[in-house]
């Protein structure tokens, strides 16, 4: 049986090229509906577009304007398709406004191989009830974020202080993370994992609501069942905006997948 996850990110044919959605007003956060969702929900749309080449390798999207809960349009047109890679244009509509816009590139995760010859240290978090977890959060806050309700998320305890007033000022934030209703990761969801922590402004002092700008993910590995520990850091903030750097490990401490997105300040 389909997840809520699931069924959120859903897509449906309707004509070559074109797919049907109904974005999920469970993904509300701030200003509109969450990027990192919005992604997956236009990469099942490009993994019907290529069969044979499931998985999502690396993707770019341009966020235009802000989505809405209801009906929505994903557009796709395959650039290429040959070998064990295929590129996708793809535009998501709600009316005749395009919200988003993005070029993927799609392949078999599973054919690559075990080795891993470099990669990022394993960050050391404690253990799972040595964390916060995001129910804490007052309910006025749960009521403006109803994304939320849809995940678990315990956060680190060194990287909580924003939450008490008391940013840390090191640009950080990192916390275990899992689907409900024992939904396990995939290429797929890991595109909507990379977006989903608070912005690391937070710890800056610096809450709100932050606008993506643009948002780059690359998927490296077929996650593992399990938890994964996602970090999302920040070194440059200028110009009104900031980049936020986000990796995911797996619950077997291999790196699963890696963003950078570009976005405003809260103001």
């Amino acid at each position: 049986m389909a997840t809520e996850y699931d069924r959120d990110i859903s897509v449906n044919s309707v004509a070559e090229g074109t797919y049907d959605a109904d974005l999920s007003a469970g993904w509300i956060v701030g200003g509109g509906i969450n990027g990192g969702y919005l992604l997956a929900t236009i990469a099942n749309a490009v993994r019907a577009s290529v069969p044979g080449k499931p998985d999502p390798i690396s993707i770019s999207a341009y966020y235009l304007s802000a989505s809405l809960p209801g009906p929505a349009t994903v557009t796709t047109t395959v650039k290429r398709d040959g070998g064990s890679i295929a590129t996708v244009a793809a535009e998501l509509s709600q009316g005749d406004d395009v919200r988003i816009t993005a070029l993927a590139t799609y392949g078999d995760l599973s054919t690559l191989p075990d080795t891993v010859e470099r990669s990022s240290d394993v960050p050391d978090f404690p253990p799972l009830e040595q964390c916060v977890p995001n129910t804490m959060a007052p309910e006025e806050m749960r009521a403006m974020v109803p994304m939320m309700e849809r995940f678990e998320m315990l956060f680190h305890p060194d990287h909580i202080g924003w939450a008490v007033g008391k940013p840390s000022g090191e640009g950080v934030i990192s916390a275990w993370f899992r689907l409900k209703e024992g939904r396990e990761p995939d290429p797929i969801s890991l595109l909507t994992v990379v977006d989903l922590l608070p912005p690391v402004t937070f710890d800056l002092g610096r809450p709100g609501w932050a606008p993506t700008l643009e948002l780059t993910a690359h998927v490296r590995a077929v996650p593992a069942p399990g938890w994964l520990r996602v970090r999302h850091a920040t070194r440059n903030v200028l110009g009104g905006m900031f980049e936020e750097d986000c990796e995911v490990w797996d619950s077997t401490g291999r790196l699963v997948a890696q963003s950078r997105q570009l976005a405003r300040l809260p103001r």
